[in-house]
């Protein structure tokens, strides 16, 4: 019989080991020496193998995440992509890259939704939408209207006018800040959304995950708007029954 080192056995309670469990099982002759050690090194390598399980390699660690940047905005991050109702719920949301254009991201949270909302058939958007062939694509593929809103001087760049003529151009173009019909509802509801803590910044690694705390945040919302509404039907029935 051949004699081996203290604490190690290629038989555990009468279990003989695998072979390849066996060679890589370490031993040291003090518990805090050169097994410990050799663990150490095994989790360091393991950590660097399984830092990218969460993202092709190639992309940007300390980003946390997929993100992108946005040219227009000069904003690195992500967009929060939302469909709303006319009172602000939200229907759909997808959370991706800032370097994915509008119209484009459009078609990516439309897409999902084909067959559903049957009574949906308008829909209201800006003019970043107008680009891309989004309107077409929505009509062929979902079969609703797109209207796309925006001011009567947006990308006006001049007039004609005769010689010397005196033009008014706070008639043509108005300064200041001028509410556009169906826009403000949308707005309102990213608003809403900022108020959370969690979602005052973007702190999740996976864009899913973002996604599910702004649909439980539209959740608590929405149910605290319905109790709200129990609550004050209830109290017209009391009133009406003490009167």
């Amino acid at each position: 019989m051949e004699s081996v080192a203290p604490r190690f056995s290629p038989v555990v309670h009468g279990l003989e080991l695998f072979p390849h469990v066996a060679q890589r099982w370490d031993v040291g002759a003090h518990a805090h020496g050169a097994a410990r050690t050799g663990a150490r090194e095994r989790g360091a390598q393991a950590d660097a193998q399984r830092r990218h399980h969460r993202q092709s390699i190639g992309q940007d660690e300390p980003k946390r995440g997929a993100r992108g940047y946005d040219g227009g905005k000069k904003v690195k991050g992500r967009k929060r992509h939302i469909l709303v109702d006319t009172m602000g719920m939200i229907l759909q949301v997808l959370v991706h890259e800032a370097d994915i254009q509008d119209h484009e991201g459009g078609k990516l949270l439309l897409a999902p939704l084909k067959g559903h909302f049957p009574r949906l058939r308008h829909v209201w958007a800006d003019s970043a939408y107008r680009k891309g062939g989004f309107v077409d694509w929505v009509k062929e593929t979902l079969g609703w209207e797109v209207e796309i809103v925006e001011h009567p001087w947006s990308g006006l760049r001049g007039v004609w006018a005769p010689k010397d003529a005196v033009i008014d151009w706070e008639k043509i173009r108005p300064s200041g800040f001028h509410v556009l019909k169906w826009r403000w509802i949308v707005e309102r509801t990213l608003a809403w959304l900022s108020t959370w803590r969690r979602l005052s910044k973007d702190y999740e690694v996976l864009p899913e995950s973002e996604e599910a705390w702004i649909s439980v945040a539209m959740i608590r919302l929405m149910t605290r708007r319905l109790a709200n509404a129990a609550l004050t039907a209830k109290k017209r029935t009391r009133r009406a029954r003490a009167a």
